[in-house]
């Protein structure tokens, strides 16, 4: 049976007037043939004359149909007639290769600003296959040409969040709708329309732009948010309104889990995308803040592996797995029970929380040897303030662990160092006078740990020299530290980890880190001193806020540090400071102006 697919296409030829024998006139120069064999002549020039115009016709429908593009089609000025399919991809590839267009910058205009992204970046292209497809589809024709367009296509999202970059503002923003909540009562916020870029219609006019040559203007367009006023009023009647009448129970083996009003507020999003969607969800990282003294009855936290000390080296003890409720799981359901009126019960479980290091994790970072250790020395043993604020910061760093590429920052760490914390007061600078502070002397273990990190080679983020220079740590290289304002930073930029130990005498702080060594050795090279200062004499009131200095010079010096690869300096680092002279203070007395 041959369908219509199996059937070859039939080219028609225009019909005409076919004169007949009586309408020929006789040839002058030829006499006609008379007799019987006048017939028979007749009948071989009629069947010689069909058999050509047959051949004719049956050659103009082999060269139209051969190939799978149809004769006179062109893309992009290239003829693509008679070529197959994979010959046809080929012809436009090339094409493509040798079109600048393709590669250059655009010229995008948008409400009087410019923007120049390049193709590439944008998801701009030619889709030649499709092209090739569409070239395909179509008649042939004997005469002239049909010109088929590329099919272009492009990253809407890329190209909006391009042209909003290189733009910046433009139009006016659309006013998102949303529900929230002061307290327990829901409030509405109407949406409002504006005119800025709809990413379907930019895509649309730059995809018919691009190879046409010259600036692509993209219009602002009125946008509205695809939450309406009466769809907003009616999340306020039929979720928020609902969800904070009560509260919503969670059932489960371990234990039940109440979770009230207030919290429910805190984490039902009633907010809109950036098309003015609002699409009611329960947020379970804002859900489990705010029932959190209430989930730790019931769940159980997963403990990391962690890194401890034993006989000075570090020893990897194995973290445990935990339990909890997998609260963005439950979030539909829970959405869907605060919503209701009657049954605002939710079945729950507790699954298995693994631990977010595991023991294995940590074989894999490296820390295997001692890459640099330093010492400072201090007085008045361990008895007095400023010793034991000392101790007290080195005791919460140790087994500190800086994953690669993470940054480490003091304060962070530490938190606050108040008297809550257990730190003491002990002399501060403050204001260019030594007085007393809550945490005096953690800028020792600051200095100290600074240098550890230094001369294992990390680098460094963020430290300040002291305004004053104390002969207990070495000039340039040390660091002061003053919650909040003034941290100590450093990045570890090894493919390692980076664990901190810390230890302490009577008489003084270590801090060591442990890691795989990157490079050899860190030295430091010191300038002279130059711009040397003396100090001046400051009488102050006698009283607990004075403290007695006898004074030091103020000077500027830089220090290099060495980096030692393969007996060779492979990079040095300068760094520089002024330090002012530290006055001499004296207590007693009527106080200098």
């Amino acid at each position: 049976m041959t369908t219509a697919s199996d059937r070859q296409p039939t080219v028609r030829l225009p019909l005409q007037h076919s004169p007949t024998h009586d309408d020929i006139p006789p040839s002058p120069s030829v006499a006609e043939p008379t007799g019987p064999g006048r017939g028979r002549r007749r009948l071989l020039i009629g069947g010689f004359t069909a058999l050509a115009l047959a051949a004719g016709i049956g050659g103009v429908a082999v060269y139209t149909l051969r190939g799978d593009i149809p004769r006179g089609t062109t893309v992009l000025g290239t003829d693509l007639g008679g070529m197959t399919r994979a010959e046809a991809t080929t012809a436009v590839r090339d094409r493509l290769l040798a079109d600048s267009r393709t590669t250059a910058a655009l010229d995008i205009r948008v409400d009087g600003k410019g923007a120049t992204p390049r193709p590439a970046d944008i998801g701009l292209a030619v889709d030649v296959d499709a092209t090739v497809a569409a070239a395909a589809e179509g008649s042939p024709t004997l005469f002239g040409t049909r010109t088929v367009d590329p099919v272009v296509t492009v990253d809407a999202d890329r190209l909006d969040e391009a042209l909003r970059k290189a733009i910046g503002k433009v139009g006016t923003a659309m006013k998102a709708p949303a529900v929230t909540f002061t307290g327990l009562t829901p409030k509405a916020t109407h949406p409002e329309p504006g005119r800025g870029l709809d990413p379907a219609t930019t895509a649309e006019i730059v995809t018919a732009g691009w190879l046409a040559g010259g600036p692509i203007t993209v219009p602002l367009t009125e946008t509205h948010a695809a939450t309406t006023a009466e769809q907003v009023d009616q999340l306020v009647e039929t979720v928020a309104e609902p969800a904070v009448s009560g509260p919503v129970t969670v059932t489960s083996d371990a234990g039940t889990l109440t979770i009230p009003p207030a919290a429910i507020a805190k984490s039902l999003v009633l907010t809109a995308d950036k098309t003015g969607l609002i699409t009611p969800r329960i947020d379970p990282k804002k859900l489990r803040a705010a029932v959190a003294s209430r989930l730790s009855k019931i769940e159980k936290p997963a403990k990391d592996a962690r890194f401890t000390f034993a006989g000075g080296k570090p020893k990897i003890v194995e973290g445990a797995e935990g339990r909890g409720f997998d609260l963005a799981a439950m979030a539909p359901a829970l959405l869907t029970a605060a919503q209701s009126g009657d049954d605002r019960t939710v079945a729950g479980s507790l699954t298995a929380a693994a631990p977010a290091l595991a023991a294995a994790d940590l074989e894999k970072l490296g820390v295997k040897e001692k890459v640099s250790t330093f010492t400072t020395k201090f007085t008045g043993g361990l008895g007095s303030s400023r010793s034991q604020n000392i101790v007290t910061a080195a005791k919460k760093v140790r087994g500190a662990l800086v994953l690669p590429g993470k940054t480490f920052s003091l304060n962070k760490y530490t938190g606050e160092r108040g008297y809550a914390q257990g730190y003491k007061d002990a002399p501060v600078i403050v204001g260019g006078h030594l007085t007393p502070g809550v945490g005096g002397g953690v800028s020792q273990f600051t200095t100290t740990l600074f240098n550890a990190t230094y001369y294992a080679g990390l680098k460094d983020v963020e430290h300040k020299p002291h305004s004053y220079y104390f002969d207990r740590y070495p000039s340039v290289i040390e660091s002061t530290i003053f919650w909040p304002d003034l941290d100590f930073k450093f990045k570890n930029d090894s493919p390692h980890g980076v664990l901190i130990d810390t230890a302490w005498t009577s008489s003084s702080i270590t801090v060591s880190v442990w890691s795989t060594k990157v490079w050899d050795k860190v030295t430091t090279d010191w300038s002279p001193r130059r711009n040397i200062t003396s100090p001046s004499t400051i009488t102050k009131p006698a009283g607990p806020s004075c403290i007695a200095t006898s004074g030091l010079i103020g000077f500027t010096q830089d220090a290099w540090r060495l980096f030692h690869k393969d007996g060779k300096v492979a990079k040095r680092e300068k760094f520089s400071w002024k330090y002012a002279p530290e006055p001499r203070f004296v207590c007693g007395g009527p106080a200098d102006d």
